[in-house]
Parts: C-alpha cells; structure tokens; sequence
C-alpha cells in the first residue's frame, strides 16, 4: 500500500486543514450535476479525491497526473470505485482519443503550467471533448490572489487575471459562463421549499444594503464551443460547508486559545507589576544600603587617614626619641669615656708620683684663700 501523501502546497490532499478544503472540495461539488451520467475527465487530478466525488454520479471517470507517486496513491485508495480510473500523463499530451469524453473539469492547473503551454492545455482540452462537450476550469485571480496580498505560491508558474483567462478561452471555448468563488463566513438564511431565487445582504447594525458579489479569489468558468451546450440550468449561488462546520470551529478554536492566551498574558503582566513593585522596593533598600555603605565607607576612610596621621606622628616621636636616646647616649659614653681616662691616670705610676704635690697645692690653695 502506498504511503500516505504529505501536502507540500502544490496537490491538494485529504487531512490538510483550512480553507483550502473548502476551496478545493466545493468546486468538485458544484460540477457534480453537471458530470452526472457523463464521460468525465478530471484533469490533474492529484491525490483523486476530487475524480472519486465525481465517479458517485458519472458514467465514468478519468483521473490524469502526471505525479506517478499520487497515481498509485489514488488506484489504492479508490481502487473500490465502479467507473473511475487513473492514468499518468500531461494535461498537454493527454492519453484519451479525439473526442471520448463529455466533461472536462481542470481545477487549479492551469497556473501550474508556463504561459506556453497553457494554450495547448486548452487545445488537449477541446480535442478529447464531444462536439457538445462542456469545460469546468478554475484559476485564481492574480490580482487577488498574490498582488494585492504581495504574496507569492512557489509552485505558480504563470497566474492569470481575469482578461488573460478569458482570451485564452476565447478561440476554443466561446461560450463561457464565469463564477467568483471565495471564502466567506456569514449567516445563512435557507428556506425549507426551494424559493426560486437567492439574495445576499451586507452591512451592519447601523445599515444594511444588498450584497455586491465580493472580488474573485479564483474564478470559476463553465465553457463550451457554443450557448447550446452549456448547460441551461446553473446555479446563481452555490455555497458549500461541511457538515461538522471544521472550519469555523477552527476558527473557534483560535479565538479560544487567542482568549486564553489573553487571560494567561494578563496574569503574567500583573505578576510582573507585582515584581515590580517588589523590584522597586528593593531597590529603594538598596539604595538606602548604598548610601549607608557610602557613609560608613567615607567614615572609615577619615578614621583610616586620622589613624595614619597617628602613625606618622608617633614614628615622629619614635625617631625624636631615638635621637634624643642616641644622643645621650654618646653624651654617656664621652662621660664614661672621660671617667675611664681618670681611673686609668690615677692608677698610673706619674698619679702616685705627683700625688703628694697635689695635696701640698690644695693646701696652700685653702691656707691662701682664707
């Protein structure tokens, strides 16, 4: 069994999610009635969901790709379905004879294709279609699709404006009837008897006014060789949803989770005010610290500068000190020095010698004096 198929952007595929499957899926439910009981051919058909649809009411249908690897993923996949096959080839070298079928639907293909070869895309078209045969085929609108979004689909090779489809169309398929289809969300009012006709309205509280169809998304052209061939029957408006209504639940779901993102960014933004605040508060703390560590630090340096004044001044003293002691002590010393020399010349011979003529010289001093 083949592998599931990724959705890359190029093939629409089953299970991809958004509006694409309302696109997609509704365009193969607007031709369905006119496919009925006919030879089909579903040009490009990728996955073949779309040629599966279309087989229900058919008397046959043919799914063209030119992916191999989509082709066995459709044979497998609908291998069940009466009246409908698969074959690989180019919408510009179609592998059907001259006129084999009654319908051709090409949806989404032709701005796959480089503006040469969009024309004999349409020739292949109308060469395998019976004489009445009828052409469904949709393009998106260049000027809406990318210009005005400035977006740009990689896989896109050459898109169209509505003028440029219908000169292509021109020359095979004269008789057109065009479509706008877009993605809309509103509200619908369906009668329970068919009513005959459609209206739409716009505005809002203040005003409402008839509803003007909105620029194309994509167009829609339902073609032929002639008026006599298209069908005379189509509808004036053709809306389409699922029946579980994904997409608007999808919506829902956004603006759910949107409501608690809201909510929880709300939390966050008043736990943060009151971080702030706590924030500001311990800042205003800090400060205050900053300011005492400033002060105490400016008083430090003053007791640092008094204390080494005090050391300055008492080394002072320490050296006057040391001097003056330095200097006694050299006054001692001269003195012991002095006493030394008087001991050592009174114990010398030349003292006990001229002793007794000192004592004589004091005496006569004294008896002298008186």
């Amino acid at each position: 069994m083949p592998p599931d198929l990724e959705f890359t952007g190029e093939r629409f595929v089953p299970g991809a999610p958004g509006e694409i499957v309302y696109e997609h899926v509704h365009r193969y439910a607007f031709v369905r009635e006119l496919a009925s009981g006919r030879r089909v051919l579903d040009a490009a058909c990728g996955e073949g969901y779309g040629s599966a649809l279309l087989a229900d009411v058919a008397r046959e249908v043919t799914g063209v790709d030119i992916d191999a690897a989509s082709l066995a993923h459709a044979r497998d996949t609908y291998r069940d379905r009466p009246g409908l096959r698969f074959a690989e080839g180019s919408v510009t070298r179609l592998p059907l004879a001259d006129r084999s079928v009654d319908l051709v639907v090409s949806f989404e293909t032709i701005e796959h294709l480089d503006r040469a070869e969009q024309a004999p895309m349409l020739a292949e078209f109308e060469r395998v279609l019976a004489p009445d045969g009828v052409l469904v085929i949709s393009s998106p609108n260049r000027p809406e699709y990318s210009e005005r979004r400035n977006y740009r689909n990689p896989f896109h090779r050459h898109e169209l404006d509505r003028e440029e489809l219908a000169e292509l169309l021109a020359a095979p398929f004269p008789a057109q009837r065009w479509f706008r289809q877009r993605i809309w969300l509103g509200s619908l009012l369906a009668a329970e008897a068919p009513a005959g006709r459609g209206e739409a309205w716009e505005g809002g509280p203040a005003r409402v006014a008839r509803g003007e169809p909105p620029e194309a998304m994509y167009f829609v052209v339902v073609a032929a060789r002639g008026e006599g061939s298209l069908p005379s029957a189509l509808p004036g408006l053709s809306l389409f949803a699922d029946r579980e209504q994904s997409e608007l639940a999808r919506h829902e779901a956004h603006w759910r989770e949107k409501i608690r993102i809201d909510a929880l960014a709300a939390e966050r933004l008043a736990a943060l005010d009151r971080q702030t605040g706590h924030i500001r508060h311990l800042e205003t703390i800090c400060a205050e610290r900053y300011a005492e560590i400033e002060r105490r630090g400016r008083l430090l340096d003053t007791e640092r500068e008094a204390a080494a004044r005090a050391r300055e001044d008492a080394a002072a003293r320490a050296r006057e000190d040391a001097a003056g002691a330095a200097r006694e002590c050299e006054r001692l010393q001269r003195a012991l020095e002095a006493q030394q020399r008087i001991i050592d010349h009174r114990q010398s011979l030349r003292w006990w010698v001229g002793l007794p003529w000192l004592w004589v010289r004091r005496a006569l001093n004294a008896w002298r004096g008186r």
